[in-house]
């Protein structure tokens, strides 16, 4: 999945959020002021909006699972076809995550005004 594809999936996964937000503030304003058949119209035109967002949602769920899903069985073929660049991809992350580790504790202690004495 390409970085484009990724932001282009957040962006919809929000403009859904941002549209479920505002049909719900809107059916509560409505709610407030309405009475009888009126009240009832707002409703069914509130959970239409909200069925339809709800379907949408449901769906970039289902596309982000299926992404997800591909990526893992990409990830096992490639680790089952190259083991030892695998291991060695994996030692050297873990080597830099120890260095950075170590050099923000180092960072942290001196900024704490702790000196190494022996």
């Amino acid at each position: 999945m390409s970085m484009l594809q990724k932001e282009t999936s957040r962006e919809k996964l929000h403009q859904e959020f941002d549209t479920i937000v505002a049909d719900t503030e809107t059916l509560l304003a409505s709610m407030a002021n309405a009475t009888g058949d009126k009240a009832l119209a707002v409703r069914a035109e509130v959970e239409k909006g909200l069925a339809s967002a709800r379907d949408r949602l449901t769906g970039l769920r289902e596309a982000s699972v299926a992404q997800a899903s591909h990526a893992i069985h990409a990830t096992d073929d490639y680790v089952h076809a190259h083991p030892w660049r695998a291991v060695g991809i994996v030692a050297g992350v873990g080597a830099l995550a120890g260095v950075v580790t170590g050099l923000m504790v180092n960072r942290r202690g001196h900024a704490n005004g702790a000196t190494n004495v022996r």
